[in-house]
């Protein structure tokens, strides 16, 4: 019996087999990682068809180019990078296929947005189950790093909400996949960042609501410990939960922030749903505060990303939180869950050498113990990060899961040319302390992670159970990006 290793050099023998030919000049493009840190040159190809979608496909096996996807390009590392090969664009295939506002089942193509299918289905009285911080993303690239939002204590990532999907192989062949049929490629190629093949429609299943509004609390912690009880006590009762740590703060204060709970109004609650309900009541607008241009607040945000100015915006942001104890108001939906669509192009305020983003995944017996030590290892190295997010999980069982029964701290860096090396350094002194306490990672958001690590966490055998999957639906190993050359490399096997 062939073994995955010599499936893989198959695979690799096969691709520097064929001669690398000339690919035209006007599809080079310089690519960026979401955090702009990390860039490539790539041929990029933006089909609007299916049909469309082939015929790069077979460009790439005649060129002898691997081929990388990208959907809304959210990533914060290489996910969606394939520099010096092609680079399909997705985002042309982006249609309503199937909507049935009765069962709220929805069928689209993988460059569908999130800003598109909220706006679709809401006047129906339905809303996206999963909600990321921007609604730039797509169904396709959510599919296929299987993102979460703020509820994902409660109901899971989206893959728990995609009852099927059509997934094109680079042969040409369209295969189906639900948990009854082809349910081996269904667990692995959610969260497969791309790698086994291409989405061409995925259906999902919307959840039901009766108001364009949520119920919210805010409530501000004196320290980690405050915020982790806040979680256990209210996360039962809370259908959205997410915390804000000041990363800065130290001593009897390390930990300390805001949180933020949500909940869905009942049938009957609001006096009003056909006009919260319409997608112009639920939008951000194209000003802050009425007069500031949106499109241009980053511009006064950069003098603060400093350390220094970090720290001064921190102390109020906490300050004004403390304020009158626990705040309770009513909100649109789009203005709970989109906070990275306040500003847009906010990342640019980190300067010109963007920013990379750390989120671990850790039990909850160990978690509390393990974000302490690294808050503390951030600010002793002198590498503070700039913007902190507590959340809850639950696992899922996806065959490349970064879940745990357990919570996430997601933390944004600044990177510039003086502390790029030193920030290198810091990963792996955090990637040991997670590995101590028994956590994952998340690949939609990494930069940094090296193979030992990957297969500290996620095992020899898992590994290999889905390298065996891509040989299967991927042969010539044509599927490829910076990400899966970086993390699960041919000489790592």
């Amino acid at each position: 019996m062939t073994d995955v290793k010599s499936l893989k050099n198959h695979e690799q023998a096969a691709i520097s087999s064929r001669a690398l030919a000339t690919l035209p000049d006007e599809r080079l493009e310089q690519v960026s990682s979401w955090g702009e840190a990390t860039n490539g040159m790539s041929y990029v190809y933006r089909p609007s068809t299916v049909g469309a979608l082939c015929d790069a496909l077979a460009l790439a096996k005649r060129s002898g180019r691997t081929v990388g996807l990208r959907g809304g390009g959210n990533s914060y590392g290489d996910a969606a990078m394939n520099s010096e090969n092609i680079l399909i664009d997705m985002c042309r295939l982006n249609r309503i296929l199937e909507w049935n506002p009765a069962t709220g089942r929805i069928r689209v193509e993988p460059g569908v947005t999130l800003a598109q299918l909220w706006q679709y289905v809401i006047e129906d009285g339905w809303w996206p189950p999963i909600a990321t911080g921007t609604s730039a993303t797509t169904m396709g690239g959510s599919a296929a790093m299987n993102v979460h939002g703020k509820n994902a204590f409660k109901v899971g990532p989206i893959g728990d909400h995609i009852i099927e999907f059509d997934l094109m192989l680079v042969s040409g062949e369209v295969i189906t996949c639900s948990r009854e049929e082809n349910s081996d490629v269904f667990h692995a190629a959610i969260g497969g960042f791309g790698m086994l093949g291409i989405f061409i429609s995925l259906t999902l299943q919307m959840k039901r609501i009766y108001s364009g509004l949520l119920d919210v609390e805010t409530a501000s912690r004196r320290d980690l410990g405050d915020m982790f009880a806040y979680f256990h006590e209210y996360a039962a009762d809370s259908d959205y939960i997410v915390g804000w740590i000041d990363s800065l703060a130290v001593g009897k204060s390390l930990g300390r922030g805001d949180v933020h709970r949500a909940n869905y109004l009942s049938r009957g609650d609001d006096p009003n749903p056909a006009q919260t309900l319409r997608p112009e009541n639920q939008h951000l607008g194209p000003n802050l505060f009425g007069f500031v241009p949106r499109s241009i607040v980053w511009l006064f945000m950069r003098p603060m990303f400093s350390n220094l100015g970090v720290q001064f915006v921190n102390q109020g942001k906490y300050l004004a939180g403390s304020l009158g104890g626990v705040k309770k108001y009513r909100q649109p939906h789009v203005q709970f869950h989109f906070l990275l669509d306040y500003v847009p192009d906010w990342k640019k305020a980190y300067g010109p050498g963007g920013l990379i983003q750390y989120q671990p995944f850790i039990p909850k017996e160990t978690a509390f113990d393990a974000f302490s030590e690294i808050l503390t290892l951030c600010k002793r190295r002198g590498l503070p990060n700039y913007l902190t997010v507590l959340k809850r999980h639950r696992p899922d069982k996806f065959l490349m899961s970064y879940a745990v029964d357990g919570f996430s701290m997601a933390m944004d860096f600044r990177v510039t040319n003086e502390n790029r090396q030193r920030l290198i350094w810091l990963t792996r002194e955090l990637d040991e302390i997670v590995l101590r306490a028994g956590g994952r990672f998340y690949l939609a958001k990494d930069s940094t992670l090296r193979p030992e690590i990957a297969q500290a966490y996620l095992g020899r055998e898992r590994i290999d159970q889905f390298k065996a999957l891509k040989a299967r639906c991927d042969p010539e190993g044509m599927l490829e990006t910076d990400l899966w050359r970086r993390v699960f490399p041919v000489s790592g096997d």
